[in-house]
């Protein structure tokens, strides 16, 4: 599982050089889409990625059906297939999770690179055209990278308005760099799923802990592959729209709070990917990662007092003593830091500062 305990990640500052025959590909790049009863939606997601690419012929798209069971996803997903064959892939399994659609996508993919593209989101066709420009310089150097990052946009279904996160004044822009140029990140723009397309050999290589019918695996698709990836390029444009809002959408507050119990499940298995302290050597890196982790434990504590789950304190109470367990200098960062102790205070006033708190953070950055 990814570098583990004990290892370093390990590979050279500097260009990927490969020979022609490596890198020579009749696809740049393979988008893959999962569906889980998206009949409604998908299209609009499919048309984007098609007509933002010009139908080109290095462009692949991979629409993995999930085991819908309620509309005509597998159906529509066909059609794709039929219409466009030297484009779209239709691959179709037992409904396994948004987890297992993602590394089906990437089993299936021709691409040198991957992205994933959720069935109710889509891509901006000017910021697509100019993002494969860019992949297809860096090919055409013979130079490959190993992580491309663009800028994504929230949709906000409610209240009708967008914003952009970009990493503006923390990645360099328009060319290849290494972990060590990096500036620091905010909570509020942390690199998510919607702003990362990997090389897709490397990618595979993580051998990413995607578990089964479990939400949020993007926290981990996000975070456990950054080590593997030696070489960067920022592409500083709005691509991906995430489409967020909709009552029954697994970021929505309500659906978080019933499903507590898979947030700290994945947050296990975040926290067991790397002894982050000893096995990642980047500073630059390792503070990045850290943080993020930070983060994720400040979602266990908020939610699980959210929660009506009659255990949820519990659990996250044995979350924590297996994070001292396993690494006490992550723990006490976690823990004892000032979003830790925030997103933990005591008692029933406690539990409401920590609360109120949320909620007006979450009224200026828009995260559900």
């Amino acid at each position: 599982m990814g570098i583990g305990p004990g290892a370093h990640a390990s590979g050279p500052p500097h260009y990927r050089r490969e020979t022609r025959r490596a890198i020579v590909a009749d696809k740049i790049i393979t988008f893959g889409i999962p569906c889980y009863n998206s009949a409604g939606y998908m299209d609009r997601c499919i048309t984007s990625i098609l007509e933002g690419s010009g139908y080109a012929d290095d462009v692949q798209v991979v629409i993995v059906d999930d085991g819908s069971d309620k509309d005509e996803t597998a159906e529509k997903a066909d059609w794709w297939a039929e219409r466009h064959p030297t484009l779209v892939k239709a691959v179709h399994q037992e409904n396994g999770g948004h987890g297992m659609a993602v590394l089906a996508g990437l089993a299936a993919a021709d691409g040198l690179y991957y992205k994933v593209v959720d069935s109710d989101d889509w891509l901006d066709g000017d910021a697509l055209a100019e993002f494969l420009d860019a992949i297809r310089r860096m090919v055409a150097r013979e130079e490959l990278v190993d992580l491309f990052v663009t800028r994504y946009v929230y949709d906000h279904a409610n209240e009708g308005d967008t914003h952009s996160v970009g990493y503006t004044h923390i990645l360099p822009e328009d060319r290849p760099f290494t972990w060590g140029e990096i500036g620091h990140f905010f909570m509020s723009n942390n690199l998510l799923m919607h702003s990362l397309t990997y090389r897709t050999k490397m990618l595979r290589e993580c051998d990413v802990p995607l578990p089964a019918h479990t939400f949020y695996v993007d926290n981990i698709y996000a975070w456990q592959p950054l080590p593997h990836c030696h070489l960067i390029y920022y592409v500083p444009v709005d691509m991906y729209h995430y489409f967020i809002g909709r009552e029954d959408q697994s970021v929505n507050e309500r659906v978080m709070a019933s499903r507590v119990d898979q947030q700290l499940r994945i947050t296990r298995v975040m926290m067991r990917c790397y002894h982050l302290y000893h096995d990642i050597p980047s500073v630059e890196l390792r503070s990045y990662m850290v943080n993020f982790f930070v983060l994720m434990m400040a979602i266990c504590s908020i939610f699980s007092r959210l929660s009506e789950r009659p255990d949820a304190m519990d659990d996250l109470a044995r979350l924590w003593d297996e994070l001292h367990d396993y690494d006490p200098r992550l723990w006490r960062r976690c823990r004892l830091g000032i979003v830790g102790q925030f997103c933990n205070l005591p008692g029933d006033a406690g539990r409401a500062i920590t609360l109120g708190g949320y909620r007006l953070a979450n009224r200026f950055v828009k995260f559900n």
